[in-house]
């Protein structure tokens, strides 16, 4: 818990009245706020809440006639579907409605009402424009909270598209007005206090000192779910929190009223089940009670309570999957054995009221060690990149750090060689028998195998004693039988350098493939040999089925991108009757729990091989991903996953499948499974990549024309903007739309005439009494009435025929009553929406002009005039970007930043160093493409621009530079643990 805010000021009376503001989402806000404010009554104030929530929250445990309550609802906080679904666009459209639209009428009516109270302190938790309001009615503010809504809302943004970016700002804007957010400091647990003993709840409810009891707290939402007498342990009973009054439940489940006082539940219970959230972590750490925690999606805050549970040995984390089909015996049990160790103070509502109390009378709280604009700043940026790799240098807890850096679970991005690695690869001979394949001395590689055999812990007890207090080594350690063989994989990340969008229109693409990458390990193993974790253990008992083949993988780097670490499966769920399940069940299948989608990349590929190979499992498989991509930079890390998992897979079941091949089946797992509308050269890079060498390829669908050497005086890097890039966004799947329904505009224009031709009619006339000048070239429109790819339409012809014919945007309504459908598999057109169609239109046409002259430009001689050129055509690329609304703010920044490096004297008297960028990728965001000399000069350029965006942003970018090999050119290793001689 933190307060944000105090400035030294004039004196005020002993009887001081506080104006506190809290913010509208959920019950946990208001409940903690009152502890705060039961310690300022006590102290003698009057306090007046401003709040959206029921009354009895505050009148259950405050009787005071110092206490006011006013219904205003001055923020909507996150629009929750269900209690552990959030609606992003709902949330950011609802907080529009609800603070921005009526904002000035809200700033005047506040300004008003606090000048009306003689208000000495305003105190929000956190409701932004309180901040703005107390700043103009001139009184002094604090925020007491432990999060801000810039931190929560910029991760919705990433679906909502850049054009909800300014909700973000504006937020940040508010809680920038002095003295609000000009100094952080840490209060003890803000923890609601004890009405009544836990022997005295258990004996009015009628439940003995031996009766194991559960409290299912889902924040007051649980009231659609269908509750059964099965889903607990036989003799346990549960107290549902927030019940509908119709709701009927089963005999061993009690439900409470609804103005019910939960700390006394809470206290009486054995463990908690429910949703983490401040309110619920603080209570069951006070009162060292065990909680099953099951994950929310998209809340920032989530990661940072989560760990301090598991810090204090308090945790149990219920998989989704698991909480609905009422599996809870195995996590219910597992938490009863837990021993919570919390032993640090819980007044943090006594000492936040005495702060505030000091705050109004002038005591000074405030340092100059960080502005509130700087402190504000690195809040938005940590809230738009949650994951991070090594190099980011945001203000975040130690531990955020030390899981990254320190706990090596990230795998190395591959460097020349060094001592180190020397060692590595000495330590993997004797650590590992390698039956097939080669290391190729990757410094990643060697390093993910030394991290393979510390996993080991059966025959090496006493190595990495702290890494083992980490959920994701522990479900790792237990996934491999050591004297089994193990198949290990690699694939890259790539660096879009020319072609980006333009692939699913069949354009020329450039692409590199980056020096980080991911490796997976596979273990094909019989079901009654492998070791399960306990939940899927007692799912498989359950189920009747001990000789069902399981899938179980860990994912390394799940608390840098708040994402599940582990998941499980019985590979059966992928098949009805004899054959495999339809994609979309599929889709459906992994969406279920945003917390464990990320699954869908991983498992996504067993089922793409089962229905386009005919491959059947009958084997488990336990399986280990290891990704140094970063997520959300646009360097394709789903891509790298995919390969690398599929690669493994295949190897594992000795399935011969080309790189080509193998990156079209990925494509699929993408497009259907994921459900992100991508083309097809992530996974073409990521597979058949090579060493310092840019694929070339035209994507109709995926013909590699092969591999162009990078001249020795150019060099790529890549600049990462830590704006979070997904090609599942709004942005990037409206510009397809866009796209595709330009190119049915196109040959529905172009199959007109020729209709016309075939069928011997006249074409009408122009105004000029001439006939279309075309219409005599029956092959020129047969080829464009029957376009399969927009980019075999050549830049002329588009601009003589088509260019001026196109509107500009289009209502989906209005195309579909028009044209019929789209013709593309992958996306849907929302009637609602207006698209972008010119644009979106010109983008793939030009583009893929401007690759095929880059690719002949890098063969060209070496000149000044040559880089120019190059770095022209990608400027040209960035812009078109933009026009079509796949731009970002810092992508912007970093391409001006080269343009100015560029254009500087220095630069120019050097006969230049640098010489163009631009956005990669799906766009919205991620990483710039940068070309220039290869030479030292360049490099400290490149180091300079990173400097200068931090400068301006609080962000400092993550460079890519460097290359390696395929999952093709890498091949497999087959692996088998060198156990000690004693027990071989």
């Amino acid at each position: 818990m933190r307060i944000d805010g105090g400035e030294e000021v004039s004196a005020a009376p002993e009887h001081l009245v506080f104006a506190y503001y809290i913010t509208g989402h959920g019950f946990g806000h208001a409940t903690r706020v009152v502890e705060v404010v039961r310690h300022l009554i006590l102290a003698g104030h009057d306090v007046h809440v401003v709040t959206g929530a029921p009354a009895f929250v505050f009148t259950s445990a405050i009787d005071s006639p110092r206490l006011f309550i006013r219904k205003v609802l001055l923020d909507c906080g996150a629009v929750q579907a269900d209690a552990l679904t959030v609606d992003r666009l709902a949330s950011l459209k609802m907080y529009s409605e609800t603070a921005v639209i009526p904002r000035d009428s809200i700033l005047a009516t506040e300004v008003e009402w606090l000048n009306s109270i003689k208000a000495d302190l305003v105190v929000s938790d956190v409701v932004p424009v309180a901040c703005r309001a107390a700043a103009d009615a001139g009184i002094r503010s604090v925020c007491v909270t432990n999060f801000s809504w810039d931190f929560i809302y910029a991760e919705y943004v990433m679906a909502a598209g850049h054009h909800h970016r300014s909700i973000v700002w504006q937020i940040a804007e508010d809680y920038s007005h002095l003295p609000a957010f000009r100094d952080v400091i840490d209060v003890p647990l803000v923890v609601r206090r004890l009405h009544k003993s836990r022997k005295e709840v258990r004996e009015e409810l009628g439940i003995g000192e031996d009766v194991k009891l559960v409290i299912f707290n889902f924040g007051g939402q649980p009231a659609g779910w269908k509750l059964k007498q099965e889903y607990l342990p036989d003799g346990w009973l549960c107290l549902v929190c927030g019940a509908s009054e119709t709701q009927e439940l089963p005999p061993n489940f009690i439900k409470l009223e609804k103005n019910s006082y939960t700390p006394d539940f809470i206290a009486a219970s054995d463990c908690m089940l429910g949703k983490i959230g401040y309110g619920t972590v603080s209570e069951a750490l006070a009162y060292k009670l065990p909680f099953v925690f099951v994950r929310r999606d998209y809340f920032n805050e989530e990661p940072f309570l989560r760990n301090m549970l598991e810090h204090h040995q308090g945790g149990v984390e219920m998989i989704r999957r698991d909480l609905l089909t009422g599996r809870w015996a195995p996590y219910l049990l597992r938490a009863v054995s837990l021993q919570p160790c919390y032993d640090e103070p819980i007044n943090g509502g006594e000492v936040a009221a005495k702060i505030l109390q000091d705050t109004a009378v002038g005591k000074n709280y405030a340092s100059s060690k960080l502005s509130g604009a700087r402190r504000l700043r690195d809040a938005i940026v940590l809230g738009f990149q949650l994951q991070r790799a090594p190099g980011r240098d945001a203000d975040i807890p130690e531990w955020y750090a030390v899981a990254e850096t320190e706990l090596g679970l990230r795998t190395a991005s591959p460097k020349s060689l060094s001592d180190e690695d020397n060692f590595l690869a000495k330590l993997c001979t004797e650590e590992f028998e390698l039956l097939h394949g080669s290391h190729h001395r990757l410094p990643d590689t060697l390093s993910f195998l030394n991290s393979l055999a510390e996993l080991d812990t059966e025959h090496h007890p006493d190595k990495n004693i702290e890494k083992r207090k980490m959920r994701e080594f522990k479900a790792a350690a237990g996934l491999f039988n050591w004297e089994e063989e193990i198949f290990v994989t690699r694939a890259p990340g790539r660096l879009d350098v020319m072609g980006g969008i333009a692939d699913y229109s069949g354009s020329l693409v450039l692409q590199m493939p980056i020096r980080e990458a991911c490796h997976v390990a596979v273990q094909r193993i019989q079901p009654s040999k492998q070791k399960l974790w306990k939940h899927a253990q007692a799912r498989k008992l359950s189920n009747g089925r001990e000789s069902t083949p399981v899938l179980q993988i860990v994912s390394y780097g799940s608390e840098l991108s708040n994402r599940g670490p582990t998941f499980d499966m019985d590979l059966t769920d992928f098949m009805d009757g004899d054959q495999p399940i339809p994609y979309e069940k599929a889709k459906v299948y992994f969406a279920k729990d945003p917390s464990q989608k990320w699954a869908a990349y991983v498992a996504g590929t067993i089922l793409v091989l089962m229905t386009e190979l005919g491959v059947r499992f009958n084997d488990s498989i336990s399986l280990l991903v290891s990704s140094a991509v970063p997520e959300g930079k646009g360097v394709s890390s789903s891509a790298s996953v995919e390969v690398a998992s599929m690669s493994a897979i295949a190897a594992a079941h000795g399935l011969n499948i080309s790189p080509r091949d193998l990156a079209l089946l990925c494509q699929k797992v993408e497009n259907h499974i994921v459900g992100a509308p991508c083309g097809v050269m992530d996974q073409m890079t990521s597979a058949c990549g090579e060493t310092d060498k840019l694929l070339a390829m035209i994507c109709q669908p995926a013909e590699v024309l092969g591999h162009v050497n990078i001249p020795s005086h150019v060099r790529f890097w890549g600049i990462d903007s830590g704006i979070r890039h997904s090609i599942g966004g709004a942005d990037y799947g409206s510009v397809r739309v866009g796209t595709f329904m330009g190119r049915k505009i196109v040959t529905s224009m172009a199959s007109a005439p020729l209709s016309r031709m075939l069928s011997s009619e006249k074409p009408p006339q122009q105004a000029n009494g001439n006939y279309d000048e075309c219409e005599d070239n029956v092959e020129l429109l047969e080829a464009e009435a029957s376009l399969d790819y927009l980019c075999n339409l050549s830049p002329h012809r588009y601009e003589a025929a088509y260019a001026k014919k196109i509107p500009e945007d289009l209502l989906g309504e209005t195309f579909l009553e028009q044209y019929v459908n789209h013709d593309d598999s992958v996306t849907v057109i929302d009637p609602k929406r207006t698209y972008g169609v010119l644009a979106s239109t010109r983008h793939p046409i030009y583009e893929n002009f401007r690759v095929k002259a880059f690719k002949a430009l890098l063969t060209a001689e070496v000149s000044n005039e040559q880089l120019l050129a190059l770095g022209e055509l990608m400027y040209q690329c960035h812009y078109s970007y933009d026009a079509c609304g796949l731009g970002s703010d810092g992508t912007d920044r970093l391409v001006k930043l080269v343009q100015e490096m560029q254009n500087s004297k220095l630069s120019k008297a050097e006969n230049g160093t640098l010489f163009g960028a631009k956005i990669t990728g799906g766009g919205s965001g991620g990483s710039v493409c940068v070309i220039g000399k290869n030479c030292v000069r360049s490099s400290e350029q490149i180091l300079e621009i990173k400097q200068r965006y931090k400068a301006a942003t609080g962000y400092k970018p993550f460079i890519f530079e460097g290359s390696s090999p395929g999952a093709g050119k890498f091949g497999y290793l087959k692996i088998r643990r060198r156990l000690p001689t004693n027990e071989s």
